[in-house]
């Protein structure tokens, strides 16, 4: 999650002040953690899904770039080297409402899903020394788009949901 200064929707990377991700793993792999099995719930034929996380242990490397660099920062444009803080965050994000359900089949590239296009509403905060946000409350209004579904690709391409 990401915090910038300035107006809603025109984030620019000079003005970023917060950014919560996972530290990128030895292998590459990046802004991805395991997360407990119970934290998540899904209904696709019904189209919901929920997501809770509670005071999740997880850095802020205070912009992309420094994120991206482990705390160099950027000499263009210039964004000055910052090192990532210990911090926590804690999420609520909903998804319901069926607008509209696709299947995509690629099998030059061994992908394939079913997807269902919903509403969805985020609460979440974050708090480290010195810094507590709160985010809104939610308002499905704002909704810009969702999507939940299920895909199968590289060895689980072509394999139902029951042979996983």
């Amino acid at each position: 999650m990401d915090i910038y200064t300035g107006p809603v929707g025109q984030a620019n990377v000079t003005q970023q002040i917060h950014d919560y991700s996972p530290p990128i793993a030895a292998n590459g792999l990046f802004w991805t953690i395991p997360i407990d099995p119970d934290n998540l719930e899904v209904n696709l034929d019904s189209a919901r899904a929920s997501f809770h996380i509670a005071d999740l242990a997880i850095p802020d490397f205070h912009d992309l770039a420094n994120n991206l660099t482990n705390g160099h920062g950027l000499s263009n444009p210039p964004i000055p080297p910052i090192a990532p803080v210990p911090a926590t965050v804690s999420f609520d994000v909903e998804w319901s409402g069926e607008i509209s359900r696709a299947k995509v089949v690629n099998e030059m590239q061994n992908f394939s899903g079913d997807f269902i296009e919903t509403g969805s509403t985020i609460k979440w905060s974050s708090e480290q020394n010195g810094f507590f946000f709160d985010s809104e409350d939610p308002n499905p209004a704002r909704n810009i788009g969702a999507i939940i579904g299920r895909e199968g690709n590289g060895v689980f391409f072509g394999k139902e949901a029951d042979d996983e």
